[in-house]
C-alpha cells in the first residue's frame, strides 16, 4: 500500500535539508549511506553527489571509513548538482565542505522543489574552525544531527579532527595517517603545545 508522501506529485512533496555533521571517523558518511539507501528501499527515486576532489577511497562512488560502498556522481561546483538531479525524490550530498557556498543555495533550491536533501560534512576544519558552508547549510536545515567520534588519547566524545602532519593548508585530504579525533580538552593541550599521554 502507497503512503500519501508516495502519491504527491514533485510539486505537493514537502521539501527538507537534513544536515549530518561532526569530526573525521564520527560516522558522518556511514549515516548519510544509510539514510539514502532506506530512501533506496523505499523506492525513492535518489541521487548521491560529491565533491570532484574526493578520490580517496574511489573516484566515483561514496565509501564510508568502514567501507560502505553507494553509487555517486562527482561534481566540480554546487550548480552541476541542480542539473543532475532533476525528477529525484531525495538527494544526497557527501564532503560538503569542500563545496563552494553556493551549495546552501543548492540546497535550498532543492527543497523548494519538494526534494530531501540530505547533507553530510565536517562542521570544523582541522583548527577548530566553522568549515565552509557547513555553518550556513546547518543555519538552513529543517534538522541537524551530530556524530561524534572517540578522541583517541582519552576516551571523551571527539570535538575536532587534530591534524597529525605538519602542513596548512586548510584543505589536506587525508585518513588516519593525517588525522585523529581528539575531545575539546585534548585539543586545548595541542593548542598551548601541551604533550598528549
Amino acid at each position: 500500500m502507497f503512503s500519501e508522501r508516495d502519491q504527491k506529485s514533485p510539486k505537493q512533496r514537502r521539501g527538507s535539508i537534513e544536515v549530518v555533521c561532526g569530526s573525521m571517523f564520527s560516522g558522518k558518511t556511514e549515516e548519510l549511506i544509510r539514510r539514502m539507501k532506506r530512501a533506496q528501499f523505499a523506492k525513492q527515486k535518489v541521487e548521491i553527489f560529491k565533491p570532484a576532489i574526493d578520490v580517496r577511497y574511489s573516484e566515483e562512488d561514496v565509501v564510508s571509513h568502514d567501507r560502505n560502498v553507494i553509487p555517486s556522481t562527482p561534481v566540480e561546483h554546487s550548480q552541476n548538482i541542480l542539473l543532475l538531479a532533476d525528477d529525484v525524490e531525495v538527494v544526497g550530498i557527501d564532503e560538503a565542505q569542500f563545496f563552494d557556498m553556493g551549495i546552501v543555495d543548492v540546497c535550498t533550491e532543492l527543497a523548494s522543489r519538494g526534494v530531501r536533501v540530505i547533507i553530510a560534512g565536517l562542521d570544523m576544519d582541522y583548527q577548530g574552525v566553522p568549515f565552509g558552508p557547513m555553518p550556513s547549510l546547518m543555519a538552513i536545515a529543517d534538522d541537524v544531527y551530530k556524530t561524534h567520534a572517540i578522541c583517541v588519547h582519552c576516551g571523551e566524545l571527539a570535538y575536532v579532527s587534530h591534524r597529525l602532519v605538519d602542513n596548512s593548508r586548510r584543505v589536506l585530504l587525508g585518513e588516519t595517517e593525517s588525522y585523529e579525533p581528539i575531545c575539546r580538552e585534548c585539543f586545548e593541550k595541542v593548542k598551548k603545545g601541551i604533550p598528549l599521554s
